[in-house]
C-alpha cells in the first residue's frame, strides 16, 4: 500500500478542522498549528477551493518592513548613537572612528552632526568630540517599535522610507469555510482508463473527474505574418475589389530609358546622379530597347511634340542604356503603359504593383534604402483631377487612414501633381505617405496612346502606411535585428485601422 503523502495529511486535518468548528478565521495560524509552512497549506486550500469543497476569502494586507540594514540598526543602535557611545571624553580621530563602525561611519557622522551631537576641535577638523553626555536613539526605537507591529506616525515612516531602511511587503492569508461540495473526505477521481482498469474491469465502477471544455490547449508552434505582410495583403484585396490588375514587377534592375526617359525626366536631373540612385557595374548597360519609341522620346527630349517645347538638350543614348536598380515602379507602369498602347483596338486599364525599390538614401526613423512602393494608375477617356482625388480618398480610406491632405507639387512626368500627407497619431504631425498626379502628354502620346486619353496615378511606400496603422514611430523597428517579434506575434491586422 502506498503511503499517505504529507499533502493528504494536511488536507485531512483541514477538512476535520472545518467539519469540528466550521471556519479558519487564519490560514497562517492554522499552519502553525499543523506544523506546516503557509505555502504547504496554500496549495491544499486552492485546490480544494477549486472543487468548491471549501469556501475561501482572500486577505490581503501591506506591512512595512525592515531592511537588513535596518535590523542591524534595530539590534545595535542607530549609527549616530553608535558614532557618539564610541567618542571618549577627549575625542577621537575620524579614521579610528571609521576603523571601529566601518560602514555606519559616513551615515552617523552625518547624521550626528545634524543633531549636533558631536564637533570639531578649533583648528583640527579631524578630531571629532562629543557635545553631549548622553543621547536618545529615536531611531533605534522606531525601528523596535516597527519591528513588533505597532502602528508609528507617517511622518516617521516617509524618513525611514528616505533613508531606505524600510520597504513594503505584502502578506496573503485566507479565511476559510465549508463550501457547498462540503466532505469530511474527497473521492480521488480518476482521470484516464488504463490497461489495467480494462483487464479487471474495473473502469465500470470509477468515477471520472469532470472533463474541462473551457481549458486552454498548449499554444502551437506556428510562424506569424510581419506587419508589412499584414498590410500588403489588406491593400491587394483593396485594389482587387475596385478592379485593379497586378503588374508583372519581376526586374529589379532596370533600364534608364523606362526608369527615366520614358517618364519625360531629363537625363540632367538630380534623380539621375549616383547619390541618388544606384547604378550597376555589369552588366552596366543594356541595348534591349524599342526603337521606334526610343525615338519619339528623343525627339520629345531634345525639341519637343506633341504640344510641349521639350527640354532642348543633346539627348545621349548611352546615358538610357544605363543599368540601375529601380527607384521606383514607376518604370513599370511606363512599360505596361506601352504594352497596353500597342493593344488595338484601345480599352480602359486599371493596374497596381507592390514590390521593391531602392534609393541611395541615408537612413533615419522615417528614411530607408531599400524599400516596397504601392502603384496604382487608371487608364481611360476622359479622367481629371478630381477622378483622382476621389480615387485616392477611396483607397485610403479602406485602409484605415481617413486623415487626408494633399499638397501640390512638381514631377516631371505629371502635371499636375500631389503629395499626399496622413496624419500620424504616433509622431503627432503629417507625414507624406505618396506622391500622385495625371501623366503628362508628352509621356503617354510617344507610346501611340489615342488622344483624349489620361492616365491618373498615385505612388506610396508601403512601410508608412505600416507605421501609421501599427502606431510605429521608426521605421528601422520594421528590419532587422530591431524587429520586436511580441509586436509580431501579438499583433492584429492593424492596431489603429482596417
Amino acid at each position: 500500500m502506498a503511503e499517505k503523502s504529507p499533502a493528504s495529511d494536511v488536507e485531512a486535518g483541514l477538512l476535520a478542522h472545518l467539519n469540528s468548528a466550521g471556519e479558519v478565521s487564519d490560514s497562517r495560524s492554522f499552519a502553525s498549528s499543523l506544523g506546516v509552512s503557509h505555502l504547504e497549506l496554500e496549495s491544499v486550500i486552492k485546490s480544494l477551493s477549486a472543487f468548491r469543497i471549501v469556501d475561501r476569502t482572500d486577505v490581503i494586507k501591506e506591512t512595512w518592513v525592515l531592511t537588513d540594514e535596518a535590523k542591524g540598526y534595530a539590534a545595535k543602535g542607530s549609527p549616530e548613537a553608535q558614532l557618539v557611545d564610541a567618542i571618549p571624553p577627549e575625542g577621537a580621530s575620524k579614521d579610528a572612528l571609521k576603523a571601529k563602525l566601518g560602514d555606519a561611519f559616513d551615515v552617523g557622522m552625518k547624521a550626528a552632526a545634524r543633531n549636533k551631537w558631536i564637533g570639531f576641535e578649533k583648528g583640527n577638523k579631524d578630531l571629532v568630540l562629543r557635545k553631549v553626555e548622553n543621547v536618545k536613539d529615536e531611531l533605534q526605537d522606531q525601528l523596535k517599535r516597527l519591528a513588533n507591529g505597532e502602528v508609528v506616525p507617517d511622518r516617521v515612516i516617509d524618513d525611514l522610507k528616505r533613508r531606505k531602511l524600510i520597504t513594503k511587503e505584502k502578506s496573503i492569508w485566507y479565511s476559510l469555510k465549508k463550501g457547498p461540495e462540503f466532505v469530511l473526505k474527497r473521492k480521488i477521481l480518476a482521470t484516464d482508463v488504463t490497461t489495467e482498469h480494462l483487464r479487471s474491469g474495473d473502469w465500470k465502477f470509477l468515477e471520472f473527474k469532470d472533463y474541462n471544455y473551457g481549458a486552454q490547449g498548449q499554444p502551437i508552434a506556428k510562424g506569424y505574418v510581419h506587419p508589412l505582410m499584414e498590410v500588403r495583403e489588406a491593400i491587394e484585396y483593396i485594389f482587387i475589389t475596385m478592379g485593379f490588375a497586378e503588374m508583372p514587377t519581376n526586374n529589379y534592375v532596370e533600364s534608364s530609358f523606362w526608369n527615366f526617359d520614358a517618364l519625360f525626366q531629363p537625363q540632367q536631373h538630380p534623380a539621375r546622379d549616383s547619390h541618388d540612385t544606384f547604378f550597376l557595374k555589369a552588366p552596366a548597360a543594356t541595348k534591349l530597347l524599342p526603337e521606334d519609341y526610343l525615338e519619339k522620346v528623343k525627339q520629345i527630349h531634345q525639341s519637343g511634340g506633341y504640344g510641349s517645347k521639350g527640354y532642348g538638350y543633346d539627348w545621349k543614348r548611352e546615358e538610357a542604356e544605363k543599368n540601375l536598380l529601380r527607384t521606383h515602379t514607376t518604370a513599370v507602369s511606363a512599360r505596361m503603359l506601352y504594352k497596353l498602347a500597342q493593344e488595338k483596338p484601345f480599352a480602359p486599364k486599371r493596374y497596381y504593383s507592390i514590390d521593391r525599390v531602392f534609393r541611395n538614401e541615408a537612413v533615419d526613423r522615417t528614411h530607408l534604402a531599400e524599400f516596397h512602393q504601392i502603384e496604382g494608375l487608371i487608364c481611360d477617356y476622359g479622367l481629371t483631377l478630381g477622378d483622382l482625388i476621389g480615387v485616392l480618398e477611396d483607397f485610403f480610406s479602406s485602409l484605415g487612414m481617413s486623415k487626408l491632405r494633399f499638397k501640390p507639387a512638381y514631377n516631371p512626368y505629371t502635371e499636375p501633381s500631389m503629395e499626399i500627407f496622413s496624419y500620424h497619431d504616433g509622431l503627432k504631425k503629417w507625414v507624406e505617405i505618396g506622391n500622385s498626379g495625371m501623366f503628362r502628354p508628352e509621356m503617354l502620346l510617344p507610346m501611340g496612346l489615342p488622344e483624349g486619353v489620361n492616365v491618373i496615378a498615385w505612388g506610396l511606400s508601403l512601410e508608412r502606411p505600416t507605421m501609421i496603422l501599427y502606431g510605429i514611430d521608426n521605421i528601422r523597428d520594421l528590419f532587422g535585428p530591431k524587429v520586436d517579434f511580441n509586436l509580431i506575434k501579438n499583433s492584429p491586422i492593424c492596431r489603429l485601422g482596417m
